[in-house]
């Protein structure tokens, strides 16, 4: 089942507890990419400057990561963040952001990519969200992420862009933030009663070290994260773990309970291979028989009977 991403391009600084990796490949497009390729074909929709390094080109080259949808513009620069993790690693400060492109017009989805059965939108203005969708022509299943920046200065416009998504992902503070409620499973059934009301609904509560929580066509699931020591740098992991999701969902091409509990355990997973290393490093590194490993272990521990 075709696969579609739109999302951000960027070049990252960032500092963390083991280390600092200054310009390097991010972008929620990117990271969503090489996970979801892992299980399947994607189409990537984004759009860079011409200061887009050559040397970076290696993100873009992965057999199972259709860049037809990707605009080098001219006389643009490429979206830039820096940011700096503390000794918990849980959330980033950001130092620096440039939006320069994203800040300009969207890219245009091209036709070969109307069809798409599974749409990601990932953290963009919500109007631009709709925008983006709009160009697609009957996707039967289309998730989309958020931020606090959105949901603070944009409520509105995100609450009224949620009536055209089957699914919401975002993290902890940001359900709180757009449902005012501390305890996230009320929080998970009220973002559930703000989504489109016809086809599956889902909703993703992440937790980072925690795992997440999730409501699906109101089932309540909870999915612990990968057990690891090894945490590096957890940017892109919430773009890494949809990607795994959603590329392990489309090529299942059912929405039955199983596949999404199955799809949850390969989110997780990818997340996992991403926060082992800066920027894509643990994601490029990691092989099937690796993510085979993985998603047995975490078969393991949830067989508790």
């Amino acid at each position: 089942m075709s696969l579609l991403v739109t999302g951000s391009i960027g070049i990252d600084t960032v500092q963390t507890p083991r280390g600092r990796a200054g310009n390097v490949p991010g972008g929620s497009a990117i990271y969503f990419s090489w996970a979801a390729a892992m299980f399947g074909k994607v189409r990537l929709v984004g759009v860079v400057g011409d200061d887009f390094p050559r040397s970076f080109e290696f993100c873009l080259q992965h057999p199972n990561i259709d860049i037809r949808g990707l605009e080098r513009r001219r006389g643009s620069k490429t979206f830039r963040w820096s940011g700096r993790y503390d000794a918990t690693m849980n959330e980033a400060q950001t130092t620096a952001v440039d939006l320069n492109v994203l800040a300009e017009t969207a890219p245009t989805i091209p036709a070969a990519f109307a069809d798409s059965a599974v749409v990601f939108l990932a953290a963009t203005h919500p109007g631009l969200q709709i925008q983006l969708l709009s160009q697609v022509k009957k996707p039967r299943l289309v998730v989309a992420d958020t931020r606090d920046l959105w949901i603070k200065n944009y409520g509105k416009e995100l609450i009224k862009s949620l009536k055209s998504v089957n699914g919401l992902v975002l993290n902890d503070m940001e359900a709180r933030l757009l449902t005012n409620k501390v305890n996230l499973v009320a929080a998970l059934h009220d973002i559930g009663r703000l989504l489109k009301k016809d086809g599956p609904q889902l909703v993703i509560i992440k937790k980072g070290e925690h795992g997440c929580l999730a409501l699906y066509d109101g089932a309540l699931l909870a999915m612990p994260a990968y057990p690891t020591a090894e945490v590096v740098d957890p940017t892109g992991a919430g773009d890494s773990f949809a990607g795994g999701l959603l590329g392990c969902l489309a090529a299942k091409k059912t929405w039955s309970l199983r596949s999404i509990k199955e799809s949850l355990v390969a989110g997780t997973v990818m997340a996992s291979f991403t926060i082992a290393d800066f920027s894509l490093g643990g994601l490029r590194k990691a092989t099937r028989p690796q993510v085979r490993k993985r998603l047995e272990t975490m078969r393991t521990m949830l067989n508790a009977y």
